[in-house]
């Protein structure tokens, strides 16, 4: 039963059903119990807000683990913005996300693949005066992104090519219900991409859709990718992201496009440069002025960095002319621009050293105002009618949750967590700066175990990022504070190669991995040692994909460690050519094997000299990940165990690079525990 019609009418006033969200008085420390592993089932992960035409209402998704399904499922939820009532919308079994209101203010879209009988996403809406929610396309391919037009007529949708083994219905004889396999032929550069699988020609392209008919029309073929559509502020002309060429798959110079919105216009390309202009990874879609005549977007650096670069906000008259940087002095990635209404000024998320910020600049260019700084994480920025801003950010203490800025203050508004952290006592979260081997400063963050007895030496975990090009932030990690409930110190650190720092700090390990990051982790671990934190004889290390990655290459290199946990890592890097989905990047920062094959064996040492590895490891990987595939995991295990050293390989079927069933994320998470308490906590 689809509940969202009467949750919807409750939510607008024409009911008298709502679902209230109260905090509750906070429990007195004393009476707060430790975190487990059964509250990974309890959290919610808030996201992605969305401010209605009125400013009235706040929309966003929650994903809640469900244990009986063993599924993550994604709801809609919405609340005023007096923070008086919060409403949830919707209740399927499949989740629903990528809420957007319609100008008007009359519905509100989403996406899910409920009833669909291909599986994949199509888009929804809701009628705010009353109603079930109605899928408007039938696309036999995924929707995966849409937005309305200023007059809420039309949506441009995102919608990928589908799968040609899908439109071949045929079947082999006495099995009805079972596909006939077909051979897979590949002729792509790039032919790999974790979680789509072998890539074809399967395109993701823009449509246009007439609400009024229920009509959609293809708005620009071809053999090459189109993203992130932005209306302009009248209606006619679509912005969007598309990397051409003779070979699309064989560079990363996104551009920016304009086309006129109607069939058969033909896109004008507007960025001419040799960056990245709009990259797509990074989400962040390009914004018109309110006066039409100028697009702000995300130029990236040379393509030879490829993600060590820094990604600044960029201003370009859609006349055509050069772009101009914004905020060119200030090194620090900038993302997700939205224009003021008065177009004077421009607001976007700014990260910064562990920490993301709300920030401005004038249109015009100038000084960078920091709207919102502080301990925090900002991963998600709205704008609404009269300036209205609403925000999606986490603190070390509090998982992500969505709030309004008023001024430079902000206050919370969906309260998903409150009940459950309002019983739950946390390890305190310190901010740490110390010198590395050469003399270089790494910042990082300590958790101690609640309760903790200060200058009592502990067991305690060094954890890795991945990327590398990412940071450990303040905000909320519940694995962390699950160590720490067990009584782990965490230790982690920002080595070079991490983002925030600048684009000299991440490039400082280029072509040169394990060498200075190795350094720069090693040097965390050696703080907590003098500060008296961690029992130098119970120290344990760790990650997922670069992370452990790092972690290989550190217990290569140093023998302290009593244990490991790498996950989805690689260590012999020219098994990685051709099996993962990296060829791009591999020839940009090593160039090809043939040529340079002391670059690619000197950073394949954590396989090449595994016999210098000691420490018990444990080593694991989703079997489907093709980001890093398996086989890597299973060179290093394999040489450990030729070696008779102490290890374990853990393979979770079907899962990609990123761990999604939720008995899996418990699994692991158990584990973890498991191995380090058998080698740091002998006999406890």
């Amino acid at each position: 039963m689809d509940r969202s019609r009467v949750l919807f009418k409750a939510a607008v006033g024409l009911g008298a059903l709502a679902f209230l969200i109260s905090s509750g008085p906070a429990a007195e420390p004393s009476g707060r119990r430790l975190l487990t592993l059964d509250d990974m089932f309890t959290l919610r992960d808030v996201d992605d807000p969305q401010v209605s035409p009125e400013g009235d209402w706040v929309a966003y998704t929650v994903r809640v683990a469900d244990r009986d399904e063993d599924k993550s499922n994604t709801d809609l939820w919405m609340t005023r913005w007096d923070g008086s009532r919060s409403v949830r919308l919707t209740s399927d079994k499949e989740k629903e996300h990528t809420p957007r209101w319609s100008p008007d203010g009359q519905y509100l879209a989403f996406l899910s693949s409920r009833g669909v009988e291909e599986e994949v996403d199509q888009l929804w809406i809701l009628n705010r005066q009353g109603g079930e929610a109605e899928r408007i396309t039938h696309f036999k391919g995924k929707v995966s992104d849409y937005e309305w037009s200023p007059d809420s007529k039309r949506l441009v949708l995102v919608a990928q090519d589908p799968d040609p083994d899908a439109a071949a219905p045929e079947r082999e004889k006495g099995k009805d219900k079972e596909k006939k396999p077909r051979p897979i032929v590949i002729d792509r550069f790039q032919f790999k991409q974790d979680e789509e699988g072998y890539l074809r020609h399967q395109r993701r392209h823009l449509y246009l859709f007439d609400l009024a008919a229920r009509t959609d029309k293809l708005l620009t073929p071809g053999d090459f990718d189109e993203l992130l559509p932005a209306w302009s502020p009248d209606g006619r002309s679509l912005a969007f992201v598309s990397k051409r060429g003779p070979d699309p798959d064989r560079h990363e110079n996104w551009d920016l496009f304009l086309v006129e919105a109607r069939e058969g216009a033909t896109p004008r390309q507007l960025t001419q440069n040799d960056v990245p202009d709009g990259d797509p990874s990074w989400e962040s879609r390009p914004a018109w002025s309110p006066d039409g005549r100028s697009i702000t977007y995300l130029q990236g650096g040379p393509q030879k960095l490829i993600y060590y670069a820094v990604h600044q906000l960029a201003v370009i008259p859609t006349a055509g002319g050069p772009p101009r940087l914004l905020a060119a002095d200030l090194d620090r990635n900038m993302d997700h621009p939205v224009w003021s209404a008065d177009g004077r000024s421009i607001y976007f998320l700014l990260e910064d050293d562990r920490a993301r910020h709300v920030a401005r600049v004038p249109a015009a260019g100038g000084k960078v105002e920091r709207v919102l700084a502080g301990e925090r994480v900002v991963s998600a920025l709205a704008m609404g009618p009269g300036g209205k801003i609403a925000i999606l950010a986490s603190t070390p203490q509090a998982p992500p949750e969505v709030f309004t800025l008023e001024g430079t203050t902000p206050r919370p508004l969906s309260r998903q967590n409150d009940e459950l952290l309002a019983g739950i006592e946390l390890g305190a979260v310190e901010g740490i700066s110390f010198k590395s081997k050469d003399g270089t400063t790494v910042n990082g963050l300590v958790v101690k175990p609640p309760r903790y007895q200060a200058g009592k030496k502990i067991p305690t975990l060094l954890r890795i990022h991945g990327g590398p090009v990412d940071q450990y932030g303040y905000e909320f990690a519940f694995d962390w504070q699950l160590f720490a409930a067990r009584g782990y110190a965490v230790v982690g650190a920002n080595p070079r190669g991490s983002s925030g720092r600048g684009g000299a700090f991440s490039k400082a390990i280029y072509a040169d991995w394990g060498n200075k990051d190795a350094q720069d982790v090693l040097a965390a671990v050696d703080y907590v040692v003098r500060e008296g934190i961690a029992d130098p004889q119970r120290l344990g290390v760790g990650g997922w994909s670069y992370g452990g990655m790092l972690t290989n290459y550190t217990i290569a290199q140093d023998t302290r460690f009593k244990a490991a946990a790498s996950g989805a890592s690689i260590s012999n890097i020219l098994a990685g050519y051709g099996t993962d989905q990296y060829i791009r990047e591999y020839e940009a920062e090593l160039g090809p094997p043939w040529k340079n094959t002391d670059v690619w064996t000197r950073i394949s040492f954590p396989f090449l000299h595994a016999d210098r590895i000691v420490t018990p490891t444990l080593f694991l990987c989703g079997q489907a990940d093709f980001n890093v595939p398996l086989l890597n995991s299973e060179q290093m295990y394999q040489a450990l165990r030729t070696l008779g050293r102490t290890t374990q390989l853990v393979i979770y079927p079907k899962e990609h690079h990123g761990i999604a069933r939720p008995s899996f994320k418990r699994d692991r998470l158990e584990r973890y525990l498991a191995w380090y308490d058998t080698y740091l906590k002998p006999g406890a």
